[in-house]
């Protein structure tokens, strides 16, 4: 069986703990890659390309961006690409976005 790739997105370290846990409890089923963004932000992002890949190659992104317009984006871009997003903690739903109950 060949390991599931999941695709972290995360700011200032957002996702770590989670990362952490993925990594003790699945090893060899899962290779993670981290993406992080670490600088600050303006509270209005107009373009997000700038920050965000152009192509995602993942079976599962986690979305733990801080920033709405990184988190919409990056939502619109995997739900091109079928790719399934699990973003804990947000506010605002997008489709093809799940989202567990705080």
């Amino acid at each position: 069986m060949m390991p599931q790739k999941i695709l972290v997105f995360q700011q200032n370290g957002s996702g770590l703990s989670k990362i952490a846990g993925i990594e003790k409890y699945g090893k060899g089923l899962c290779h993670i890659k981290v993406f992080s963004i670490d600088q600050s932000l303006p509270l209005i992002l107009d373009e997000t390309s700038m920050y965000l890949p152009d192509i995602i190659r993942a079976d599962l992104v986690l979305d733990f961006l801080k920033h709405p317009d990184l988190s919409y984006d990056l939502a619109d871009l995997c739900l091109k690409e079928n790719i399934p997003v699990v973003a804990s903690g947000k506010k605002e739903k997008h489709h093809g976005v799940l989202m567990p109950p705080v």
